[in-house]
Parts: structure tokens; sequence; C-alpha cells
């Protein structure tokens, strides 16, 4: 649980990207409504990944999770170059791509999250060992399932947007 106003701020913004990011992955691309909403979670993701770097539980330290929060925040951006910088072939490809990963390493994140509460729940001792094997494989899943979906969306995009 968030221990502070930094950890609900975070908390908070994670909320709403993974409630946003869902529906952007559901809903038609492209539309004003695809707009609005992706812009709350852009802003809510930069809070998310912002915080993250003012929040070190673990070894108290700039770490694992601190690198993932990086490659977040990365990711966002690349998905949004495209949409705001000319000269990109396929820009809304290439936006798609990158801003469905964006979502995905989200989703990998609350995976980690979740299940790195498992040994508190199941009354097991939280090692690092543990923490980082459950952060690893809980994340390594997620982000498998999100890449066989990716590959399958990015065949349709294609199809539907390689005119851009």
């Amino acid at each position: 649980m968030p221990q502070d106003f930094i950890g609900w701020f975070h908390t908070i913004g994670a909320i709403i990207a993974l409630f946003t990011g869902s529906l952007i992955l559901a809903k038609v691309k492209g539309t004003m409504l695809h707009k609005k909403i992706g812009r709350i979670y852009v802003i809510s993701m930069l809070i998310v990944c912002g915080t993250s770097f003012m929040i070190y539980r673990v070894h108290n330290t700039f770490g694992i999770l601190h690198i993932f929060a990086i490659i977040s925040t990365v990711t966002l951006f690349l998905g949004m170059i495209p949409m705001f910088f000319k000269g990109f072939k396929n820009p809304t490809i290439i936006h798609l791509s990158w801003m469905y990963w964006s979502v995905i390493g989200l989703y990998c994140a609350f995976a980690a999250e979740v299940f790195t509460r498992l040994p508190l729940l199941l009354e097991i001792k939280n090692t690092y060992g543990v923490f980082y094997a459950l952060v690893g494989l809980s994340a390594g899943v997620v982000g498998f399932i999100g890449s066989r979906f990716f590959k399958k969306k990015k065949k349709d995009w294609e199809q539907q947007f390689s005119a851009d």
C-alpha cells in the first residue's frame, strides 16, 4: 500500500492510466474520443513515471524498477513523437505500436506489483530473491501474452493505416 503522498499520487495515476490505456486498446483508433482518452493516458503515465523516481522501497536506491520506469517513459515518448513531428513513414503505425507497448508495459508493472504482494498474503518470507522472481515471472507472462496480441494487431494496423 502507498505510504505517503507520492505513493498515493503514483497509485492513483497508475489506476487512471490502466483504465484509460485499456479503453484505448479496446476502442476505435483516431476518433476524437481516442484522442481525448489518449491525452488523459499520457498525462497519467507522465505522473506515474515521474513519481516512480521518487519511490525507493527496495534497497533505498536507484534499482531495476527505476530502469523499467525509464523504459516506460521512453516508450511513451516514442509513441507520441510521430504524432507531433512530420517525416515518419507510417506515423500512425509507429504511434500505435509504441503506445500499445506502453500500455502492455503498464500491465506488466501492475502484474508485478500484485504478485510481489503475494508473499505477504501467503505469509512467505519475502526475500529479494522471491521479490525479483515474482517481478520477472509476472511481467514476463504478461509481456508474452501482450506480444501475441501485438503481432495480430500490427497486421491489422498495417492493412488499415499503411497509406499514412
